[in-house]
């Protein structure tokens, strides 16, 4: 039995391929929403919209410190693990949920898939990247997206015969939520956007929206580029981002801001922008994939390989910096080699998972790069 672990949309997104695997083959799976930043009841129309079956267990955690809410998502995965004993627990990416769903099926020897795992951006002052370590340290099958991830984790003394270079998840979900978009949605219609037409903003992390300088200076360098360009700058804003903007007092000139929309209209207004401003690490590799350029609103990077194919830029939050990124980026032809794989990692890993019997793994597979896990395989 597989156990799909997941607390946020983004983790939605990129488990939505394995979901879909697993579905197809009829595996023995189920899926556990700790609801770490939104109730099921709010996730339910988005697992809906990209067609996913319910999660059978629930536990809607809420905010909380970050102590406060891996304690409550750690004890209610232990609970579940316990009552359900699946063969795997599957994890992805870098949130407190992924910590905890790690640490709580670890302690109870059960065995541990880390999707998308080694990503570092080589900064112990965001919690992700603690997460992120922990969680690679503590699995037995490390999904590693990039040869340069698995690079990172050899170097941390990860044993080989655990990792498989899978390619990432995100490639399969753009590609089939792409699809599933174009029945749903007409967002460029809807706001009387044309293709290329605009530029495209998110910015949510802490370390930007939390600082009333970074946040000036991001808004200040969004407003240059509207007056530079004349093109609209869609802002669809984080609840986090809104309140902070209200409460520094900052004014908006120029700046379409949106509430938040659903992921098949994001998906829309991501794939046919002109340039997307982000300080997200899913948004990066998804500008990357679909060929539209990237200005990245932060110092570091923990998806170094937009950057080395020419898709990505790193900006940080200076004003005149955030201009000349975009004026630079602006020149790029979208013609870059996707560094993400073919869009078949979801079958890969899940092709892998399910292979898993007994106590020790016997695992089969056709593909050629999962073996990759040499002796488990």
């Amino acid at each position: 039995m597989i156990a799909i672990v997941l607390g946020t949309r983004p983790e939605i997104i990129k488990m939505s391929p394995i979901i879909r695997e697993c579905e197809a083959r009829n595996l023995d799976y189920f899926i556990l929403h700790t609801g770490q930043h939104y109730s099921y009841e709010m996730d339910r129309a988005f697992f809906e919209d990209l067609e996913l079956p319910e999660p059978k267990y629930n536990l809607d955690v809420g905010s909380g410190t970050h102590a406060e809410q891996t304690s409550r998502i750690l004890t209610g995965i232990e609970k579940v693990l316990v009552q359900e004993k699946p063969d795997i627990v599957l994890v992805q990416g870098d949130t407190n949920t992924v910590m905890a769903g790690a640490l709580a099926a670890a302690k109870l020897h059960i065995r541990v898939g880390h999707v998308e795992a080694g990503l570092r951006s080589f900064d112990r002052t965001m919690p992700e990247e603690i997460n992120r370590v922990v969680a690679d340290h503590i699995s037995d099958y490390l999904f590693a997206p990039t040869e340069t991830a698995r690079r990172y984790l050899q170097n941390e003394g990860i044993e080989e015969s655990k990792i498989c270079v899978t390619g990432n998840t995100i490639v399969d979900a753009v590609f089939q939520n792409r699809e599933i978009s174009k029945r749903r949605a007409d967002i460029l219609k809807d706001l009387g956007l044309e293709p290329k037409g605009y530029f495209l903003v998110t910015s949510h992390r802490q370390e930007n929206v939390d600082n009333p300088d970074n946040l000036r200076n991001i808004i200040a360098g969004l407003e240059a580029v509207h007056r530079e360009y004349s093109l609209p700058v869609i802002f669809p804003m984080h609840p986090r981002t809104r309140k902070m903007v209200e409460q520094f007092g900052i004014s908006l000139d120029g700046i379409s801001v949106m509430n938040p929309i659903g992921f098949l209209e994001f998906l829309q207004l991501e794939s046919n922008a002109r340039l997307v401003l982000t300080d997200s690490g899913g948004v990066q590799e998804e500008t990357c994939i679909l060929g539209v350029p990237c200005v990245t609103l932060r110092e570091n990077t923990e998806r170094p390989e937009t950057i080395e194919v020419g898709a990505n830029v790193l900006a940080g939050t200076d004003s005149a910096e955030i201009l000349r990124c975009v004026q630079h980026m602006l020149d790029r032809n979208g013609r870059w080699p996707n560094p993400y794989g073919d869009g078949t990692a979801g079958s890969m890993i899940t092709t892998i998972c399910g292979g898993i019997r007994g106590d020790f793994p016997q695992l089969h597979s056709s593909s050629e790069k999962a073996s990759n896990l040499g002796e488990l395989i």
